[in-house]
């Protein structure tokens, strides 16, 4: 009888686990369970030991570290596909590449026609069109160094919430353990925890006594063992092409530390935050550099000497710094500055026939003369190294300059497209590696079958020995 109660004690124990294990099979973080069961050296029979979550810590460490790379990719990733569509699509008249091309193309045509009406407002809407596009294309950027710099708050603040979790779930499974109860739902709650946040920055768990753990990123910061790690933060309000780290944008700290997001191979780097990072103070400053570069080359060639005699020495000539001419020391920033010079807009006051006859002209000229027309354009097409360090070296026009500011940005997309696929198809195989070692339905219903024939052997041992008893009372 002790031995046939015991094992109905435990096939409902181990019935109770398997309807557990096959409706939690697609739950994240769930463990499987087992059951262990142990003789009674008493009294005989069967009990239960304990139940057993099954976890591969080597394998959870290496898909915790696929999850940051891939969850850093989609971030690169989205903030390189902006800003490539800022410089618009490749061969697309939109582009700036394309309005570059657009513009020398109009100023061929109205060199061709210098006193026709209608081809020097086509000239003046295409240099109205570049200019704009700079200035969108600059607004963008810093668009995306801003997003950036948000993001960058959200993960800390989630980071700091998720330790704090974790921290107090450590304690929870610390007094479960005294009181003697399960902690398997706990362990399950404290792994999706730390599966949430390990696409920030790669972690590693470290164990400690009575079920705790510790976290440590793969760079060596410690982020929780006693008391969880506060990290710090500041946002940023707006973003202006002059915001840098270490001036009006701030970096990250651990418990006051400052610590170094400029490599990537340094202490918190490997995962979304640090690809936040990389937007805000790296890939958004060398975008809007190359942006600026290209807006000073554009008004550099235009008002280089000799291309419009009219224009006074230190005058601005057809394309300005926000109406001035433009000084080397003050690039940054350019792009979303640059504009059309009001003389030859008329919509500013000025008259569409400077476009011809010179920025500083008095009156109208000769309307055959297009000797302006034509120094303008062999300004923009002359092949020559770029004023602008961001620009590289090497002789171009202005066109070819704006191609390979293009194709860089392109470049850039495509090495880390190809990246977030290879994290992609990595993190694949190691949750396809972890799904085989989680619960299998099928072994899982074929144990219940096994269950329910312990039970019913079980059943039977118990009605063999009343009936025993009952012929025992008859006698």
């Amino acid at each position: 009888m002790n031995n046939a109660i015991s094992g109905l004690g435990a096939a409902g124990r181990s019935a109770q686990v398997v309807s557990s294990n096959i409706a939690n099979a697609l739950t994240p973080g769930y463990g499987k369970r087992e059951v262990d069961l142990a003789s009674r050296a008493l009294t005989g029979g069967v009990t239960v030991a304990g139940v057993t979550r099954a976890s591969d810590p080597a394998l959870l460490a290496e898909r915790r570290a696929s999850d940051a790379a891939v969850a850093g990719g989609d971030s690169k990733v989205t903030g390189l596909q902006r800003l490539a569509d800022a410089m618009g699509e490749p061969g697309s008249p939109q582009s700036i590449p394309g309005r570059v091309a657009a513009l020398s193309g109009l100023l061929t045509e109205a060199a061709s026609q210098p006193a026709s009406q209608p081809r020097l407002n086509a000239l003046l809407d295409g240099a109205r069109a570049l200019a704009g596009s700079l200035n969108a294309a600059s607004e963008t950027v810093q668009s995306v160094r801003l997003d950036a710099d948000r993001s960058i708050s959200a993960q800390v603040d989630r980071l700091n919430t998720s330790l704090v979790r974790v921290d107090t779930l450590n304690g929870d499974i610390l007094r479960a353990r005294v009181q003697g109860n399960d902690v398997n739902g706990l362990l399950d709650a404290r792994q999706a925890e730390i599966d949430s946040i390990a696409g920030i920055v790669p972690l590693r768990e470290l164990p400690r006594p009575n079920g705790g753990v510790a976290l440590i990123t793969t760079g060596g910061a410690l982020l929780l063992d006693d008391r969880p790690a506060e990290i710090g933060f500041s946002q940023a309000g707006a973003m202006s092409p002059g915001d840098a780290l270490g001036g009006s944008l701030s970096g990250l700290s651990i418990n006051g530390l400052p610590i170094d997001m400029t490599r990537n191979s340094g202490r918190m780097a490997g995962g979304s935050l640090q690809a936040a990072f990389d937007l805000r103070d790296r890939t958004g400053v060398a975008a809007q550099a190359q942006l600026d570069g290209l807006a000073r080359e554009l008004i550099a060639r235009v008002s280089a000497a000799g291309v419009d005699p009219t224009v006074a020495a230190g005058a601005p000539a057809l394309f300005t710094d926000a109406g001035a001419a433009f000084a080397p020391a003050n690039e940054v920033g350019l792009a979303g500055r640059v504009a059309l010079n009001a003389a030859a807009d008329p919509a500013q006051g000025g008259a569409v026939w400077r476009l011809r006859d010179g920025l500083g002209a008095a009156a109208p000229g000769p309307q055959g003369d297009a000797r302006l027309l034509n120094a303008l354009g062999a300004a923009l097409g002359a092949s020559q190294p770029a004023a602008s360090a961001a620009l590289g070296t090497g002789s171009f026009s202005l066109g070819g300059q704006a191609d390979q500011v293009a194709s860089s940005q392109g470049s850039s997309l495509f090495r880390a497209e190809q990246d977030r696929t290879f994290a992609l198809s990595r993190s694949s195989e190691l949750i396809a590696r972890e799904l085989e070692q989680g619960v299998d339905t099928d072994a899982e219903l074929q144990t219940l079958l096994l269950v329910e024939q312990i039970y019913t052997a079980n059943t039977r041992v118990i009605q063999a020995a009343d009936s025993m008893l009952q012929q025992l009372l008859e006698i």
